[in-house]
């Protein structure tokens, strides 16, 4: 089948599609009591009148998009004085209009993605515009300040360090700083939907958003719930398995998106040992409905925690180096059942940023997260009392089946 041609009769169809589905959104937020939102007519027009000004620039009237942006922003100024004169203020209505225009243009001399992400995220945000207000509200101002400093230092500091390998361990600070925004992204997602959920949706949501974030907290936190609230403890359990369990998609994608060789040989291993959990979970017994909130996660955005990330990775890539060296394969599989007590994250990926795959650092990541899940087990149980028991045999068994699949 011959691919589609977009040809300017369909861009301008698409223009004309996704303007209307941006005035079907006003028209809505019409109907809910803003009198001052343009509908689906008005967005059209904006949307065609801006294909048609990147038309006459194609054609070689250069002033006309200019000239063009510059009349619908005077009468999208023009517009909120007048509104602001009567006490009525906010720009979104004037900024759709704007926006309309704008993918009128790009329908034209972009590619069709451009202007589509445009419409969608548009909608998106003055649909949920209430949603997102009241969780403004709700922002707090040091979690806040904390994501701000922690771009502004990445924003700056990245670009000055050397991208080149120091020493015969090859350390390379930009590449290292680069894996630590990476984790502190991808930490950052769990971090957000642990606090945005909250206690909404009971502890085993927390524990799966959690785990994005760190397994070893939501274990701390849930063996501190079921130690505090004895009716609770089969939820608290069954949370700390599940962020476990979303422990090894979370490493599986690291090690993909830094090694995807890596990545490939623990394809299969990894989502096992995450369905074993699951099922693990799942046989927890629980009776308990109640709702808990989990507030001992750190924002993976802060300076402190990422640094002393960039610190372990730095560490446990010299000591990977110097203990093969030294004591060959089996130091290595004695140092990651050491490190897995204290943080996998920075030792796997220091072992899996490896040019080429070895079947002894296939071995010592998973016996890294063998001691991990051991580690995880003894923090819960030594705290929850009423499911000690269920806790050990759990986690015992779970960590006993990484070894055969280390071996294979």
């Amino acid at each position: 089948m011959d691919s589609l041609v977009w040809s300017e009769q369909i861009r301008f169809l698409l223009a004309f599609a996704l303007s209307a589905l941006v005035g079907l959104e006003r028209e809505r937020s019409r109907a809910s009591g803003n009198p001052h939102a343009a509908g689906v007519r008005t967005h059209v027009l904006a949307s065609l009148f801006g294909f048609g000004l990147a038309v006459l620039h194609q054609k070689g009237l250069a002033l006309a998009l200019p000239l063009g942006l510059a009349a619908v922003g005077g009468i999208q100024v023009a517009s909120f004085w007048r509104r602001s004169a009567s006490g009525q203020y906010g720009w979104t209505s004037e900024l759709s209009i704007l926006v309309s225009v704008l993918i009128g243009i790009l329908c034209l001399v972009a590619d069709v993605w451009i202007p589509t992400a445009v419409t969608i995220l548009g909608v998106f945000v003055l649909t949920e515009k209430a949603e997102i207000e009241q969780y403004v509200e709700k922002l707090d101002r040091s979690e806040f300040l904390a994501v701000v400093k922690f771009l502004v230092v990445t924003c700056i500091v990245l670009p000055m360090l050397p991208d080149k390998n120091f020493t015969s361990w090859n350390l390379n600070p930009a590449r290292t700083w680069v894996i630590v925004v990476m984790v502190s992204s991808i930490g950052f997602v769990g971090y957000f939907l642990t606090r945005k959920l909250g206690g909404k949706m009971g502890l085993w949501v927390s524990g799966i958003v959690g785990g994005v974030v760190s397994s070893t907290a939501v274990a701390v936190a849930t063996g501190r719930i079921a130690s505090r609230s004895p009716e609770k403890a089969g939820a608290a359990l069954q949370a700390a398995i599940l962020a476990s369990s979303v422990m090894y998609l979370r490493i599986l994608v690291l090690i993909w998106i830094v090694s995807p060789e890596y990545g490939r040989e623990l394809a299969w291993r990894l989502p096992a040992l995450c369905g074993v959990g699951l099922l693990l979970a799942l046989s927890v017994p629980n009776r308990s409905s109640q709702q808990e909130r989990m507030d001992n996660l750190t924002n993976p955005f802060e300076i402190v925690p990422a640094m002393v990330f960039a610190g372990f990775f730095t560490l446990f890539s010299v000591a990977t180096n110097l203990v093969r060296g030294y004591m060959g394969a089996s130091g290595l599989v004695v140092l990651a059942l050491v490190v897995g007590a204290v943080d996998i994250d920075p030792y796997i990926l220091s072992v899996a940023r490896g040019a080429t795959v070895e079947k002894i650092l296939i071995t010592s990541i998973l016996m890294a997260m063998l001691s991990n899940t051991v580690a995880k087990g003894v923090y819960f149980g030594s705290q929850a009392k009423p499911v000690r028991k269920q806790a050990f045999l759990r986690y015992g068994a779970w960590a006993l089946l990484h070894i055969p699949l280390a071996l294979i």
